[in-house]
């Protein structure tokens, strides 16, 4: 019972995210249309198999279709298709890529000749049929063997393309689940002959827990490549273009108060004055709060004095402490990106990210706190 109660979990899993990737505006592209159906093939299996255990097919004869319709032959050939367009692959605009819908195609011919050839054995009737039945069905059982290893090596090559370290980790570790998943469908195909009970039950496990990785791993993978994507460009855009937006436009009377404006005016002859410039040139200049790891210990090196000693010229100064300072200007920034319009296609989470915030959280929240309302609510409120 558990073990059905998980898959139908990963079955219902695999929908939602194959929807999520196929219709949300965040993720919808003709790359993961790809990966959707991929998905959706693989939550098609998982249905067959608990159809399969729980002897539905005896009952309800008509669902015999998804027996038919077997996704095996469909589901590598979906993920190498979306590799080859993920890492924009020459291949990508080739004809010749139809072809290998063959072998799924194939499958289907041959399993509705098997029900054929069932349907005349049970009336006792001997036909052509059956020979051919059994003929198709020891091509359909090499193609298995070889066709599926054959797909995932070309997918590895495919992913050997891709320029982007972080798109050629992540979608490794996709193929890596995906050689566990059908490699332990491989292995019960080979050994179910032989000891059919003790095998279906191991790799009926395995195939379900890979399958749920792999759709953790497709849907949290993609999330961060569209993050990814939409930073680089729009990293891009602000280095060939000044934002439209002014940063005088973005401040309202509130940003102008002690508890929201960016800085205090400081002595003009303070000693600590003369460091204290030469921060703010850094941040309006050279922008570095758009780097996430930054720290106090790695400007005072800039600036060529202490850590302590940064720490107090900007707490004497700005009455707050660097992470409050720093965060001020990645707010700002943000602020300006966010009603710019040539920004208005990418999430706001990668504009916070490019400005320099190192999380979801520290984006929203130090947003929040220094103007009142989310990001979403900025935009709306200032469009």
């Amino acid at each position: 019972m558990l073990k059905l109660a998980l898959l139908n979990i990963a079955i219902f899993q695999g929908i939602i995210i194959g929807l999520v990737l196929l219709y949300s505006p965040f993720f919808k592209n003709k790359t993961n249309q790809y990966l959707s159906f991929a998905i959706f093939s693989l939550s098609w299996s998982l249905l067959n198999l608990v159809l399969d255990i729980t002897q539905t097919f005896e009952s309800y004869p008509f669902l015999i279709i998804i027996d038919i319709i077997d996704s095996g032959l469909l589901f590598p050939v979906l993920i190498m298709l979306f590799v080859i367009h993920q890492v924009n692959h020459p291949q990508k605009h080739s004809k010749h890529l139809i072809w290998l819908f063959t072998p799924f195609l194939f499958s289907i011919v041959s399993s509705i000749l098997n029900e054929i050839s069932t349907e005349i054995k049970e009336t006792g009737s001997a036909n052509f049929i059956n020979a051919i039945s059994d003929i198709l069905e020891v091509i359909l059982f090499l193609l298995n063997l070889f066709f599926i290893p054959f797909v995932l090596i070309k997918t590895y090559k495919y992913i050997q393309y891709s320029k982007r370290n972080q798109e050629k980790k992540w979608l490794t570790f996709l193929w890596i689940f995906e050689v566990a998943f059908l490699g332990s469908w491989l292995l019960a195909l080979l050994l179910s002959p032989f000891i059919e009970h003790e095998i279906s039950n191991a790799m009926h496990i395995i195939a379900l827990f890979t399958t749920l990785l792999v759709h953790w791993i497709a849907y949290s993978g993609v999330y961060k490549l569209k993050l990814a994507n939409d930073q680089e460009k729009i990293r891009a855009i602000l280095f060939y273009h000044k934002p439209q937006v002014k940063l005088s436009s973005v401040i309202d009377s509130s940003t102008l108060s002690k508890s929201t404006k960016i800085t205090k005016e400081p002595k003009p002859t303070s000693k600590e004055n003369m460091y204290y410039q030469k921060l703010e040139k850094l941040c309006s200049d050279q922008k570095i709060y758009r780097d996430p790891t930054l720290d106090r210990n790695t400007v005072a090196e800039m600036l060529g004095i202490s850590p302590s000693y940064f720490s107090q010229i900007v707490n004497s100064i700005t009455d707050e402490n660097f992470a409050t300072y720093i965060n001020r200007y990645r707010v700002m920034e943000a602020k300006e990106l966010i009603l710019d319009k040539k920004f208005d296609n990418y999430s706001l989470l990668a504009i916070g990210l490019e400005c320099g915030f190192s999380s979801k959280t520290t984006f929203y929240n130090s947003f929040k706190k220094l103007t009142g309302m989310t990001p979403n609510n900025y935009r709306k409120d200032n469009r």
